[in-house]
């Protein structure tokens, strides 16, 4: 069985915890940190399925059940790929009110050393923090982030057939 891997991403966020409460658990529109994926789900509740779809819908990248949602302080939930075959881990948003606004904190759990899944996650952490906290305090990601999410559009077509959202439904 392969080593498992834990990473603790931080950020100060100058913004009120419920903005960025919001920004992170939003349904209705495109989530920049979050690679401009929609969370699609039947409620943020633990036992819960969550969906990161394109922006169009038409394909899945992330799957995963909701292990704990504790408004504005903590989110977990299990998390896959639908492109590769790695297991699942597990990631957890926490959000704690200071002095200077919101320490965020991202961490990865779980997460098989040497996989796939291990690469991408640790890329799509510093991604994640970054971008969000150019979005609460700029009002839009950094320049590099927003090259990142041009080309996640640009490539949309070229995502496998297996990330078809018919594949991973709710």
């Amino acid at each position: 069985m392969a080593e498992q891997s834990k990473k603790i991403y931080r950020v100060l966020i100058r913004a009120k915890i419920e903005d960025v409460w919001r920004e992170i658990t939003k349904t209705d529109t495109p989530i920049a940190c979050f690679f401009n994926s929609m969370l699609d789900t039947t409620g943020l509740a633990p036992g819960a399925p969550i969906r990161m779809r394109t922006r169009s819908g038409k394909y899945t990248g992330i799957v995963g059940e909701v292990l704990e949602f504790d408004p504005p302080r903590k989110y977990s939930h299990t998390f896959k790929f639908t492109n590769l075959d790695d297991p699942p881990c597990k990631v957890s948003y926490e959000l704690k009110e200071v002095e200077d606004g919101v320490e965020f904190t991202l961490t990865t759990e779980d997460v098989p050393e040497g996989t796939k899944t291990e690469k991408y996650m640790s890329q799509g952490g510093d991604f994640i923090v970054k971008t969000l906290k150019g979005v609460l305090e700029n009002g839009r990601p950094p320049f590099s982030s927003r090259m990142i999410l041009l080309i996640c559009k640009l490539t949309e077509f070229m995502t496998p057939k297996r990330s078809r959202s018919e594949n991973w439904p709710l």
